[in-house]
């Protein structure tokens, strides 16, 4: 029974922050209206974001194991708890720059503690791929629901009022409820330990050790390069839907919502799937599949013409075509995760959780700014395309990872949610 709270702990504290994360895409398109900063400077919340990430994350994750996962996870909810009150009683540019930092903070802990905290609730490397697929997947449907619940806040006659900021009376009290299901849980850690991990000292070499193997680089290519292409989309589909697609601002975010719910529904069924096809071969089909997408799609996206009245049935075709993207993402992040993280010892879950975040933090913020410029020097179509130049990459260290983990008898490849290959 405590497992399972646990489990659930686990899975609510994602969502939170998982609405918490993706809503910088309709941050920055109501900063744009509301606080009257321009793209690029909106563009900036992104980079708060991530590299707050990145350096927290290189600071603390290794020796995570020190604080405990549990507190990790209850000191991260109480950072951004703080910090959601603060915006609507502080409305400014500067607040939300400042919410976005400590949202950083707050998930560089969270996700070292959550990815750690799933070894230890598991016992092999199926369990392992199975737990890790199902809370990404409802990170994903925690995505889709902040993207409904940020637009209920949003005036729809006036989108530049700032009645959209009470949002976060809401998000401040969903932190406080997980902190009370944490606090009334218990994990048993003691495996997470070892004399490494016990001192800030070893647990900085634990890190620094994983450098060691070859597959380690190629993972955190890959998971670079995925997390720019995600980024790049799903930052900045709201504004293209509100300026290449001439959608209504609330109606941007819900549209842009979807894109969260095919990825829910791909990372949901990807268990299924890989259980008749390879995970080397799924994702190399994804990745392909993604790029005849925007190929086939954003040509439908030139010269909308704004229009009166619409709506859901008559909005252009490419606002339903490119969310579907997600579904060709889905797989890819939790399959390269679960095979590199399942394959280590669990003391070593959190070090390496901690590079694939840095990582991770790395490609988004890189992705988001590059979509930035391109969108505000070109356009939102140009900016999409650019995306084409990551996912070829993505084929290719993919291809090195397959190969370093066919050589590398420790790190076998595994099928999320199932057993190995």
């Amino acid at each position: 029974m405590n497992r399972f709270r646990m489990i659930v702990a686990l899975a609510l504290i994602y969502m939170v922050f998982a609405i918490l994360l993706n809503s910088v895409g309709t941050v920055i398109l109501q900063a744009i209206v509301s606080f009257g900063v321009d793209k690029p400077q909106a563009s900036l919340l992104e980079l708060f974001k991530d590299l707050t990430i990145a350096v927290t994350s290189l600071l603390v994750a290794s020796f995570l194991p020190l604080l405990g996962y549990r507190r990790a996870m209850m000191l991260a909810l109480a950072i951004v708890g703080c910090a959601c009150t603060l915006m609507p009683l502080y409305p400014g540019f500067h607040t939300t720059e400042l919410l976005f930092t400590c949202i950083g903070v707050s998930f560089a802990l969270t996700k070292v503690a959550v990815y750690s905290s799933i070894g230890l609730l598991t016992s092999n490397k199926a369990e392992h791929g199975r737990l890790t697929n199902t809370i990404e997947g409802l990170f994903m449907v925690g995505v889709l629901a902040g993207g409904w619940i940020f637009s209920a806040f949003i005036d729809h006659a006036a989108p530049a009022n700032p009645s959209w900021l009470n949002v976060y009376w809401l998000l401040a009290g969903l932190c406080a409820l997980v902190i009370v299901l944490l606090a009334t849980s218990q994990l048993d850690e003691s495996a997470a330990h070892t004399e490494k991990t016990n001192s800030m000292r070893g647990s900085l070499l634990e890190m620094l050790q994983l450098f060691l193997r070859p597959l380690v680089y190629v993972f955190l290519i890959s998971a670079f390069l995925y997390v720019l292409i995600e980024q790049s989309f799903g930052t900045w589909l709201p504004t293209f839907n509100n300026e290449v697609l001439k959608l209504p601002n609330a109606m941007s975010v819900q549209v842009a919502s979807i894109l969260a719910g095919t990825t829910a529904i791909g990372r949901l069924l990807a268990g299924q799937v890989l259980r008749r096809v390879p995970w080397y071969v799924l994702l190399n089909i994804c990745v392909l599949g993604m790029g005849a997408l925007v190929l086939v799609t954003l040509p439908l996206a030139e010269h909308v013409v704004a229009r009166a009245n619409v709506g859901w049935f008559n909005a252009p075709v490419a606002a339903y075509l490119i969310p579907l993207i997600g579904l060709l993402m889905a797989p890819i992040y939790p399959v390269i995760n679960s095979v590199a993280l399942s394959s280590l010892p669990k003391p070593s879950h959190a070090a390496m959780t901690g590079l694939i975040v840095i990582f991770s933090a790395l490609g988004g913020t890189l992705g988001s700014r590059i979509t930035a410029i391109v969108f505000s020097r070109f356009d939102g179509i140009h900016a999409f395309y650019f995306s084409l130049i990551p996912m070829t990459l993505l084929l290719i260290s993919l291809f090195l990872f397959k190969r370093e983990t066919d050589r590398d008898g420790t790190m076998i490849p595994v099928k999320v949610g199932l057993a190995a290959k």
